[in-house]
C-alpha cells in the first residue's frame, strides 16, 4: 500500500506553519503519524500537502504553572507516562496513559494528535473533558481556549477550524478533596477501549460534593454520565450508592453496536466497569 502523492513541507515556526496552512485548503498536519500514516497509505486520507511539525519549538514541554498543568501538544505518550508532573497534578492522565497502544506507538505518538483525532473510544479525549481541561488553539493572528466538554463535536470531528492548530492542552489545579480514578476493558491491552471510565470525586465530610463520570466507547464523543453523578451526590460513597449511580449510569447511555461488541455488552461493561472504579475511588486516600 502506497500512499496518494503530495506535497511535503517542514516549518520552523508556528506562524509558519500557520501560514502553510491558510496557502493551501488540503493540507494536513502530521505529529505523531500514529493514524494518519496508515490512513495515508490505506489512501482514506489524500492530503495534497503534508504540513509536519514535529520540529516546532516548545510544542512538547509539560509544565506547571499557575493556570494548572499545561502539555504541549508534541509531548510524546511515553513522556507523559514516565512525567512525575502528570502524577502530581494530573494522576487521572497517568492511570490512563498506560492503556494507550502499545510502547511503540506511545513514543511517537503525541497528546495534540490524540485529541485532535477525537477517537471516541481513546483515553486522552475522556480525561480531558473530566478534568475539565482547555485546549489551546493556535490560528494566524492569535490564539483562543476551547473547554474539553465544547471540543469534541462526533467521531473524528473537533471544534477545530481550517489553519488551526492545537498546541497544548491545560488541567487546572484541582481543589483539595479530589481522588481521580482511570478504568477499562479492551479485548487485548493496548486496543482501543471497549468502555473506558474516567471517574473523579470530591469528599466533603464523607460525602460526595462534586463527581465526573466520563465515558469513552459508548458513544460518538466522551460521554459525561450526569445521572450517573447526580445518584452520587451528597451521599457516601458507600456500595449501595454504588451501585445506585452503575444502575443510574448504564440507563442514560446509547451505545453503539459494532464488529466489537453489541450496545448491551457495552452498556453491561460500563456499569460494571464504574462501579468496580467508584468502589477503588471510596478505598483510596485523597
Amino acid at each position: 500500500m502506497k500512499p496518494a502523492p503530495f506535497a511535503y513541507c517542514r516549518p520552523a515556526t508556528l506562524a509558519d506553519a500557520l501560514d502553510t496552512l491558510a496557502r493551501h485548503a488540503d493540507a494536513r498536519i502530521l505529529a505523531g503519524g500514529q493514524s494518519l500514516m496508515p490512513a495515508l497509505n490505506m489512501r482514506l486520507a489524500q492530503p495534497g500537502v503534508l504540513v509536519d511539525i514535529n520540529r516546532l519549538p516548545g510544542l512538547d514541554g509539560i509544565h506547571a504553572g499557575p493556570e494548572g498543568l499545561v502539555i504541549g501538544a508534541l509531548a510524546r505518550h511515553e513522556a507523559v507516562l514516565r512525567s512525575p508532573l502528570v502524577v502530581r497534578h494530573a494522576p487521572l492522565i497517568a492511570q490512563a496513559m498506560p492503556h494507550v497502544a502499545h510502547l511503540a506507538l506511545r513514543t511517537r505518538g503525541t497528546v495534540g494528535g490524540s485529541l485532535a483525532l477525537a477517537d471516541p473510544a481513546a483515553e486522552l479525549p475522556a480525561c480531558a473533558v473530566a478534568l475539565d481541561a482547555v485546549l489551546r488553539v493556535a490560528r494566524r493572528g492569535g490564539e483562543r481556549a476551547v473547554p474539553a466538554a465544547a471540543f469534541f463535536r462526533g467521531i473524528y470531528t473537533t471544534a477545530l477550524e481550517p489553519g488551526e492548530i492545537l498546541t497544548a492542552v491545560v488541567v487546572p489545579p484541582p481543589a483539595p478533596g479530589w481522588r481521580d480514578r482511570f478504568g477499562e476493558l479492551a479485548r487485548r491491552h493496548g486496543d482501543y477501549a471497549l468502555v473506558a471510565v474516567a471517574a473523579r470525586c470530591r469528599l466533603e465530610g464523607g460525602r460526595v460534593a462534586e463527581s465526573r463520570l466520563v465515558l469513552a466507547g459508548v458513544g460518538l464523543t466522551p460521554v459525561r454520565a450526569r445521572r450517573g453523578e447526580a445518584a452520587l451526590a451528597g451521599r457516601p460513597l458507600d456500595s449501595a450508592v454504588i451501585a445506585e449511580a452503575g444502575r443510574a449510569l448504564a440507563a442514560e447511555i446509547d451505545p453503539p453496536s459494532d464488529v466489537h461488541a453489541s450496545a448491551a455488552l457495552r452498556r453491561h461493561l460500563a456499569r460494571v466497569l464504574a462501579e468496580r472504579t467508584l468502589a477503588t475511588l471510596a478505598t483510596e486516600r485523597g
